[in-house]
């Protein structure tokens, strides 16, 4: 008997250990929303930002196709969607939504003020999605590509040391950016340097609208071009670069993703850096850990990327006090 004993033990051992190894994995289910561009954006053929955040997840574990699904919505760079977009994503209840801007947080957030949220965008605070970097509280964390406004005061002194004749920059960046708190800290900003800031506002973000920018903005001869960082615009970098070359106007861009394109230079937090911290706060939240509890995080070291390729196509001689300050020249 206690050999049968032993035996039916042995097997309900090897069941119960074959139970657990074909038992699935505790699916979870996310949704990322951008404000502009094409969904397939949102993919390892995307920015730096968006290759970071799926290779960490999938280190941490949250693989798609496997224990994760991700689901992906754009606002197609109009802004009287997000209202719209944002009911919908929210009335599919995912575990978590990744929201790219601070519009785009805002819209999920009013559809639904509990559904976690991690954010990428500029000041959590003044956007009303934050009461401090620290301690968020309520529903979002996640990520700021903004330094504060002392991070646009250097691109543009970087851009001064370039081209040191230049006293008209114009700013390409949406229009409520250009017109709100930030926008007027920018434009002190210039006057410290002297420069004189001249708006580029976009409506939306569509191919169209920066077309139209840009046509409009030759009137006004400018002597550069700066580029928001706002989210908004970074999947149309390659079209933005392509119409500052045809301007035949030095440029300097938040992200070194602009300079692989033909860009001339960037003056940038590492955004594969914020990607890989994205991904962080979702497992966190995946595992139970609220979002107000997790601090938001800032970046405090910034690159410098000069093409000398891109100057020289602009017959732009770059001072050697500046190429001797980069952090990377590219030939």
């Amino acid at each position: 008997m206690r050999r049968r004993d032993f035996a039916a033990g042995l097997l309900l051992a090897a069941a119960t250990r074959s139970a657990w190894a074909q038992a699935p994995a505790k699916q979870h289910r996310i949704a990322i929303v951008v404000s502009a561009g094409p969904v397939a954006y949102i993919d390892y053929s995307g920015n730096r930002f968006w290759r970071a955040f799926f290779g960490e997840l999938r280190r941490l574990g949250d693989i798609e196709g496997q224990n994760l699904t991700v689901e992906r919505y754009s606002g197609e760079g109009r802004p009287e969607s997000y209202a719209n977009l944002a009911r919908e994503v929210v009335d599919r209840n995912p575990d978590v939504i990744v929201a790219s801007t601070d519009a785009i947080a805002q819209a999920v957030r009013a559809a639904n003020g509990v559904v976690p949220i991690v954010w990428i965008g500029g000041d959590p605070i003044q956007a009303g999605l934050a009461a401090s970097l620290a301690r968020p509280g309520g529903s979002v964390t996640g990520v700021t590509v903004d330094a504060g406004i002392e991070i646009w005061g250097k691109r543009l002194q970087i851009l001064k040391e370039v081209i040191p004749p230049a006293s008209k920059v114009a700013f390409l960046a949406m229009r409520g950016q250009w017109e709100g708190p930030y926008g007027q800290q920018l434009r002190e900003a210039s006057e410290r340097l002297k420069v004189s800031l001249i708006a580029m506002p976009l409506q939306e973000s569509t191919p169209s609208e920066y077309q139209r920018a840009f046509a409009e903005i030759v009137h006004e001869e400018p002597d550069a071009i700066i580029v928001s960082s706002r989210g908004s615009l970074s999947p149309y970098r390659q079209l933005i670069v392509e119409l500052v070359e045809k301007s035949r106007l030095p440029a300097m861009y938040p992200y070194r993703d602009y300079v692989d394109v033909g860009g001339l230079m960037a003056y940038e937090g590492d955004l594969g850096e914020l990607g890989r911290r994205t991904a962080d706060d979702v497992h966190q939240i995946l595992g139970g850990t609220r979002p107000g509890d997790i601090p938001i995080y800032q970046p405090t070291k910034f690159e410098l990327i000069i093409s000398l390729k891109a100057a020289k196509a602009l017959s732009l001689t770059v001072p050697s006090s500046i190429l001797a300050r980069a952090d990377e020249v590219i030939e």
